[in-house]
């Protein structure tokens, strides 16, 4: 090899490593940002659960005198207890919610867009187990009133059905919104939108959960989907691909017949 060959492929070859390095270096910038944006995120969801636990006045006040007046609302029309029974277990039920994100994922995989499958598996499992894992460590009781119209088993705060419905609307709304054309978007938003209020309202009114257990599954479910979606960005950014707002949908490709990318992107 002649000394100029010699000279062209290290120059190549810096030209390689420096350019990777500033690749992991915008990926690791990226990384850091969307961390601190997901501490950022979790705050709403941490103040509730400081006032929960330390049953601030207030929220407790707030609490009783919805539980209460719901309560005797339920209790005067039979008939709207099993109107709302339906919605909380069936329309809206959680297993309705997961059933509908499964049903997602497959279609992703079908059209080979993995790593939106893989964001929206991870989202719905994060959730769930966050939930869980905070009930636990809560352990806050379900209101008891008298002649209940309404049983639920296990722990209160925050409500599984709440957080299940934020995270699972924001998973139909963040992959399928690019299918839906423009002026039909504020349609999906407000049918999620509904949704979660919806199934939000029919817990309290059922009396199996505090005001304050439903506002913390939506703070809870918002923080989780912003942590996963911070990190898809950061997997967008680092395979070369521009960031996207909410009201594209998290992956604008999913509309083309390709939604997969082909290779890595030498540099950025």
């Amino acid at each position: 090899m002649t000394e100029r060959s010699t000279r062209t492929w290290r120059h190549r070859l810096g030209r390689l490593v420096t350019g990777r390095s500033r690749a992991d270096t915008r990926f690791g910038v990226r990384l850091v940002a969307g961390a601190a944006l997901t501490a950022l995120a979790a705050v709403p969801f941490s103040l509730a659960l400081v006032l929960v636990e330390s049953h601030w006045a207030p929220l407790h006040r707030l609490d009783q005198d919805v539980a209460e007046r719901l309560h005797r609302s339920a209790l005067g029309s039979p008939a709207w207890v099993h109107v709302l029974d339906f919605l909380t277990h069936v329309a809206w039920g959680p297993l309705t919610m997961r059933l509908l994100v499964a049903g997602v994922v497959v279609w992703l995989l079908r059209r080979r867009a993995f790593r939106l499958a893989a964001w929206a598996a991870v989202t719905a499992t994060a959730g769930g187990l966050a939930g869980l894992l905070v009930k636990n460590a809560v352990q806050r009781a379900r209101p008891h009133l008298p002649d209940p119209v309404a049983h639920a088993p296990g722990f209160s705060f925050p409500s599984g059905h709440a957080m299940t419905a934020t995270t699972s609307c924001a998973v139909l709304l963040l992959v399928l919104l690019p299918l839906v054309p423009r002026a039909w978007r504020p349609l999906p938003w407000v049918l999620a939108a509904v949704t979660v209020l919806g199934v939000s309202y029919t817990r309290v009114a059922l009396g199996v959960h505090w005001v304050s257990d439903v506002v913390g599954g939506w703070l809870l479910g918002l923080a989780v989907v912003t942590a996963t979606t911070l990190a898809f960005e950061a997997w967008r950014g680092d395979i070369g691909r521009s960031r996207t707002v909410p009201t594209e949908g998290l992956e604008p490709e999913i509309v083309t017949d390709s939604p997969e990318p082909v290779g890595r992107p030498d540099s950025r």
